[in-house]
């Protein structure tokens, strides 16, 4: 390898995000992108300087290439992994890692057989403030966690659903659904991060004011294998959109958070409350910047960018990416169990289906 590690992205919808995260990354050099489309492509190309391949299978004979990106349309991203794995390719992989769990798992194998680093991309676990409740909670502080409940009362032009890159989005082929798998998934790993893994769901979900084949709202409830009980509410029929928000209580004290803002930090050991003073100082400001509630290219990149610098640190040092594909798939995994028991009308057990 050079002294800086060569990165590629295909995909140049949310890939673009994924072309900056790379320029702005210690060590690391955008050396190609890749798309069907030649006007996504060129411009990108030529902002970055940087090559241009419109065929996939040309970008892995890159030798330069030492990692790619992966932010194609979620049902081409494991069939395009184990392809670059095969190519001695290193992979960072949008979210959700894909579709199907099984697929998910043969890109783990095709992983480990060719000796490549995978990492997944769920920025919300290097959230500062998502990072703090996460200690607390694992520390014992909320006490018993009883509930937990993810909220995200998103909006999407149905436009958004349409033409030469939205067509594959609200399917079960291509998207792997709707508003809970494509924007859902974030809310639903953060969840099980925080929380803990989810044992049995129960969900359901149909489609309201959108053309689509999938669903654009969902509601589910979820049982974690640490005894809580909690609700999950997805959709992108809520105009003009609004903030995702996790609210987790316990027999000791709850959090509650709105998009990256902290609402609430009541905690019984703080009894002077000089905690919650500080938490609300340091992580209870205004927003600042989107959120993607109704812009899906308004989301930042600076978690990305935290990612691609921990893979070439992951490269130097010989260690698993800090987001692996075995973290990710969970999230996965109660997506499409909460779409069987919509189906079926059942408690689904999460590993299941």
């Amino acid at each position: 390898m050079s002294p800086e590690t060569g990165f590629a992205v295909v995909g140049l919808g949310m890939g673009k995000h994924h072309c900056k995260a790379i320029a702005s990354a210690p060590g690391a050099r955008l050396v190609a992108v890749c798309d069907v489309d030649t006007k996504r492509l060129d411009p990108v190309a030529e902002e970055y300087g940087c090559k241009a391949y419109q065929d996939f299978t040309e970008l892995l004979q890159d030798a330069e290439v030492d990692v790619i990106n992966i932010a194609t349309p979620s049902g081409m991203h494991a069939e395009m992994g184990v392809r670059a794995a095969a190519a001695g390719k290193h992979l960072i992989v949008e979210k959700p890692a894909d579709i199907v769990p099984e697929r998910i798992d043969t890109l783990i194998a095709a992983g480990k057989r060719c000796n490549v680093k995978i990492g997944g991309i769920f920025q919300s676990r290097l959230n500062p403030l998502n990072i703090r409740i996460r200690e607390a909670i694992a520390g014992g502080r909320l006490g018993t966690v009883v509930g937990a409940h993810g909220h995200l009362p998103w909006y999407r032009k149905q436009s958004y659903y349409e033409g030469e890159h939205g067509s594959w989005k609200g399917t079960w082929d291509m998207d792997g659904g709707g508003s809970l798998m494509n924007q859902g998934v974030h809310t639903v790993d953060l969840m099980q991060w925080l929380v803990g893994p989810v044992e049995a769901v129960m969900g359901m979900f149909g489609v309201f004011t959108h053309d689509i084949e999938a669903e654009d709202q969902t509601v589910a409830l979820l049982r974690f294998r640490c005894g809580a009980i909690g609700t999950l509410f997805t959709t992108t029929c809520c105009y003009p959109g609004y903030d995702q928000i996790v609210n987790i209580y316990g027999s000791q004290g709850s959090i509650l958070k709105q998009e990256g803002l902290l609402r609430g930090w009541k905690l019984q050991d703080d009894m002077e409350g000089k905690e919650e003073e500080e938490m609300l100082g340091y992580y209870g400001g205004q927003k600042k910047g989107g959120s993607g509630s109704a812009d899906p290219m308004a989301v930042g990149f600076d978690g990305h960018t935290q990612i691609v610098e921990d893979m070439v640190k992951a490269l130097a040092e010989d260690r698993d990416p800090m987001i692996t594909l075995d973290s990710a798939r969970h999230a996965v995994e109660i997506i499409t169990a909460i779409y069987e028991s919509g189906r079926s009308g059942r408690e689904i057990k999460v590993g299941s289906v």
